[in-house]
């Protein structure tokens, strides 16, 4: 069994319906398909709810994996939440859609910033709030404003954001695609998820991501940070 990742073809999706498959032994629930996005590459899951047929709602912390492959997901109810559908029942699913949008626009903003500073990607971590890349850099000065000077272009230019599907084996072909040094691509399915920004940026990504760079709005460098002798951190949040 594996969970019908809607997000993944249309990340403007903000509800759905769906069926439960399993109740897990930690409380989570897993349906056959959702909008929720799942922890993994750095972006957090997604908050939402669950509605029953008779109206009951059920709060949704978050969304995480169950297993290694990630290929299956269990919706966690929030804190002091009892209520749990009953497996095969049907549920409406329902993203909390401007906390999932702030985090799109960001995540994108970081596809930005990577393409930047081209160096190898040693971390990462997406925040609807603040957000950073850590990058193996040797011993160099980057400025802050010249950085957030050229994401702003970029941001401006309105490029278009999409993606496309290519095989395993493909990958392996062009190994100059994957930037991280941390988080590798997820294989073994068969396939890798693209997502390019027209003229700017190509890499592997199954996070969620805005269409065009306008959408992204203004956001600057807040912070860049020495960690280690080759390791830079640089912060972006909203200007």
């Amino acid at each position: 069994m594996t969970t019908d990742c809607l997000f993944r073809e249309d990340a403007y999706l903000t509800t759905c319906t769906a069926r439960v498959v399993e109740l897990t032994d930690r409380g989570g629930i897993v349906l056959d398909r959702t909008v929720l996005y799942a922890t993994s590459g750095g972006q957090p899951g997604d908050r939402g709810a669950l509605r029953t047929a008779d109206g009951t709602e059920i709060p949704i912390a978050t969304a995480v994996y169950t297993d290694p492959g990630k290929t299956v997901i269990a919706h966690v109810p929030a804190d002091g939440v009892s209520a749990r559908p009953a497996v095969g029942e049907t549920v409406t699913v329902e993203i909390d859609w401007d906390l999932r949008y702030r985090r799109m626009r960001m995540h994108t903003a970081l596809h930005l910033l990577s393409a930047i500073l081209s160096y190898p990607v040693t971390g990462g971590s997406v925040s609807e709030v603040d957000s950073r890349l850590d990058f193996d850099i040797p011993e160099a000065g980057l400025d802050k404003e010249d950085i957030t000077r050229k994401l702003g272009e970029m941001v401006a230019a309105d490029a278009e954001v999409t993606t496309r599907w290519i095989s395993d084996a493909e990958l392996e072909a062009n190994p100059g695609l994957i930037k991280t040094m941390s988080v590798k691509p997820p294989m073994g399915t068969g396939r890798v998820r693209l997502v390019e920004i027209a003229g700017l940026d190509l890499q592997p990504c199954g996070g969620t991501h805005v269409r065009r760079t306008s959408e992204i709005g203004t956001v600057r460098v807040t912070l860049i940070e020495k960690k280690g002798k080759q390791n830079r951190r640089v912060r972006l949040g909203w200007g």
